[in-house]
């Protein structure tokens, strides 16, 4: 592996305080020991001059303090079996990011070893226990050397029996003692800061230095292989991070999506865990219990789990603030008009992890609106203002990233009576075994020639049992509930801010997202209407449907080739035009396949949707600034005013709006010229005289859709 121009073949860890958070556990248990034995506590500040020093130099300064007589080696003896009890009662504390640097080396040809001062018997039990011990080629350990470290025998030991030069090795310590045998063994030290700062003339001695393994992660994944996007029946990696995901909006894109790219994450590991924020009770109640969840890809007739999910309530403010205040990275993906009311709770949530970490926050905002980042950014500044003084408020926002992007896939939430059949089918497989085991089915006989106790299991009955909690277990684990259906899977762009969206495989991280953000609504937003409103006028119920009929298959794709792709190539002439192509045709995939996605949600809105800027007319004036005509954006434009005038929802209030502006005088002028009030602000209607000859070119267009209409029976 090539780092930084070096040559890296080998990887050597330190253990304790290096790769395992331990040297904190160790001054504790010393502490407990101490006052155990000799009835008085090690104070800090021995400890802590104590860190790094061999057994015996930690020895002399101990007695220094208490006296002669202090039994150091006693309470050094206690202080280890204390750690492993609670190791073995707790778990080994890992340090963050270790899991993501073992995977990143190891998978980019690199060998592993541990080299520690500690004792085999105690080093096996804790890599065993931290499930990382497949990961070491080999482990040389204290009790094996001569002499310990700053002496640099047990590095080259290690490198010698990997038959590797210690100058291709990193050594990866947190002490002076290790950073100078790793030195002076000719090797490439690699400093992670642990409790105790080295001094600054032993710390230059690192090859290079790191505030945390997680830092040095995220240097390493520019040296180490990054993968593609994944295909879809790749599985998730096996090996967990110690990240948490938070997805504030757990709706079609948030559980469908997002959830999703969290967990392909980089490659190399997932998240240990995903918390999802939703006010659906039943959802909430139907994830946790089974503690997965499915999403539906049609267009490959492939279903994916997702898993380690935990779903909370929207509206309870402990667990979103908890929420936000112990996730790396938060996936908002709220409609645009709840986001006022949920800048409080963000806020909050945002003051709870200032005062508890003071980490870094990514927000990942899908949100369909040009210049989201800035709009989320504004309000939740607005409501920490309103909590707190500025300049925690300043504080809090310049380690919050808010990151727009840009969404390329059709996500749809299964409609909630396939979702009650799902779970009651489930219900239904599930028949309880009469009675499982209990300590009471095996009775204790009489001892054993070695005074132990021999056990008389009724084999016979057991084994029964044992098949009936088998299959029991085996239609539990069977058990899952399809809760979204998606499209294929798709890059989904970002902002650059975040350092940590940069690695995560299904993102690409841009300089200039609002460029990709304005691609996206010139090449889909329109259509995508179009083709829904087109459809319904021809009695079809979904995308999919409607897509299969050539009529609307050809309209769509004639639109985007040669009206909107030459208008966005004379706009934004950086973009390749195999890109645009490429686009083109995966949302032309993506619609076809989209029997789930029905018209009525696409059509929606579409007042709104033909405002002067908006989707339709938006799209029209770009492409009239170049020249170039738009006779099929027009008629769907028009397919749009009839979609509304002839909707069977007379009760849909912007299409009842359109009714009534049709009625007066039986003429779609009078909709394209609404110059009344839209959500409480004036409609951003056509003008005249500037917009005639167009509206004159809409009626017409929209009085031939009449007439085919009437004679289908469709009116």
């Amino acid at each position: 592996m090539l780092f930084e121009n070096k040559t890296i073949r080998a990887a050597i860890f330190d253990m304790d305080g290096t790769m395992f958070d331990t040297e904190r556990l160790r001054l504790k248990m010393l502490k407990l020991a101490s006052k155990e034995i000799a009835g008085v506590s090690m104070d800090d500040q021995l400890l802590m001059d104590s860190l790094g020093l061999s057994a015996v130099s930690a020895e002399k300064l101990a007695k220094e303090r208490y006296g002669s007589s202090y039994p150091y080696q006693e309470i050094r003896r206690r202080a280890d079996e204390l750690e492993v009890e609670s190791v073995r009662k707790n778990g080994i504390p890992i340090k963050k990011g270790l899991f993501g640097c073992l995977e990143r080396l190891k998978k980019n040809g690199v060998l592993l070893a541990v080299a520690t001062s500690s004792r085999r018997t105690i080093v096996e039990e804790y890599l065993l226990n931290a499930n990382v011990m497949s990961y070491f080629d080999i482990i040389v350990c204290g009790d094996e050397v001569s002499h310990g470290k700053p002496n640099p025998e047990i590095f080259l030991k290690t490198a010698q029996k990997l038959n590797c030069d210690p100058a291709k090795c990193f050594i990866f310590e947190d002490s002076e003692n290790g950073l100078l045998a790793a030195s002076r063994a000719g090797a490439c030290p690699i400093l992670i800061k642990d409790l105790k700062e080295p001094r600054p003339e032993i710390k230059s001695l690192a090859y290079r230095s790191y505030q945390s393994m997680l830092e040095f992660v995220d240097a390493l994944a520019g040296y180490t292989e990054e993968f593609p996007v994944p295909k879809l029946n790749e599985v998730f990696p096996q090996k967990f991070n110690d990240a948490q995901i938070g997805i504030h909006g757990f709706g079609a894109i948030g559980g469908g999506y997002l959830a999703q790219v969290f967990s392909y994450w980089d490659g190399y590991t997932r998240p240990v865990k995903i918390v999802g924020a939703t006010r659906n009770k039943f959802t909430r109640t139907v994830v946790n219990t089974f503690g997965k969840y499915t999403v539906h890809y049609d267009d490959a007739a492939f279903d994916q789990t997702i898993d380690h999910i935990h779903l909370i309530d929207m509206d309870s403010e402990p667990e979103m603030k908890e929420m936000y205040a112990k996730s790396d990275i938060i996936g908002l993906c709220l409609p645009e008009l709840a986001i006022p009311a949920q800048a409080s709770m963000i806020a909050k949530g945002l003051l709870k992890r200032h005062w508890e970490n003071g980490n870094d926050l990514t927000i990942l905002i899908v949100l369909n609106r040009i210049g989201g980042g800035k709009y989320v950014e504004n309000l939740v500044k607005k409501a920490l203002l309103s909590l707190t003084d500025p300049d925690t408020t300043d504080t809090i926002m310049a380690k919050t990233y808010f990151c727009e992007s840009v969404v390329n896939r059709i996500v749809s939430k299964v409609p909630l009576d396939l979702q009650y059949k799902q779970v009651q089918m489930n219900i239904r497989t599930l028949n309880l075994p009469s009675g499982l085991i209990s300590g009471s089915e095996i009775p204790s006989g009489p001892k054993n020639s070695k005074g132990q106790k021999k056990m008389n299991v009724p084999s016979v009955s057991v084994s029964k049992e044992l098949k009936k909690t088998s299959k029991f277990v085996q239609k539990l684990s069977n058990i899952n509930i399809t809760l979204f259906n998606s499209g294929s899977l798709m890059t989904l762009y970002t902002d650059r801010q975040s350092p940590l969206l940069c690695h995560l495989r299904q993102i690409k991280a841009v300089d200039n997202i609002s460029e990709l953000q304005e691609l996206k609504n010139k090449l889909s937003n329109g259509p995508h209407a179009i083709a829904a409103w087109y459809s319904s006028l021809l009695g079809y119920q979904t995308i999919g449907q409607g897509m299969g009929d050539r009529r609307v298959h050809e309209l769509v794709e004639k639109l985007m080739k040669n009206e909107i792709k030459p208008t966005v190539l004379k706009l934004m002439p950086k973009i390749p035009e195999d890109a645009i192509d490429a686009f083109i045709d995966s949302f032309l995939q993506r619609c076809r396949n989209s029997f789930k996605d029905p018209c009525s949600r696409i059509g929606r809105d579409p007042l709104r949707k033909l405002q002067r800027h908006e989707r339709i007319f938006g799209m029209i004036e770009l492409a009239q600034s170049v020249h170039i005509s738009t006779p099929l954006l027009e008629f769907g434009a028009a397919a749009a005013l009839l979609y509304a005038i002839t909707a069977q929802d007379k009760g849909g209030k912007e299409c009842k709006l359109i009714q009534d502006l049709y009625e007066k005088g039986h003429s779609v002028r009078n909709i394209l010229l609404y110059k009344g009030l839209y959500n409480g602000k004036p409609y951003n209607c056509l003008h005249e005289p500037e917009d005639n000859a167009l509206i004159g070119r809409i009626e017409k267009k929209f009085n031939e859709l009449k007439t085919q209409a009437a004679e289908n029976g469709r009116l």
